[in-house]
């Protein structure tokens, strides 16, 4: 997921959105556990999307503590 969509979520869309996409990664890891996948990169990527969701989660929070 991009930084632009990220932008046009509420901070509660955005954490609905890390719950999903920590329940996808995991079950892509168990997968590639049972057997393996044909592109493991993707394990990957789906934890840099969680961590540039808590990144924005995150950058909000900071925003809105210092107004």
């Amino acid at each position: 997921m991009k930084r632009e969509d990220l932008t046009s979520l509420s901070i509660q869309e955005l954490k609905d959105k890390v719950q999903e996409m920590k329940q996808q990664h995991a079950r892509m890891v168990l997968n590639h556990t049972v057997s393996s996948t044909e592109s493991p990169i993707g394990i990957r990527y789906s934890r840099r999307g969680i961590a540039r969701v808590y990144t924005e989660i995150r950058n909000r929070e900071l925003q809105q503590s210092a107004q």
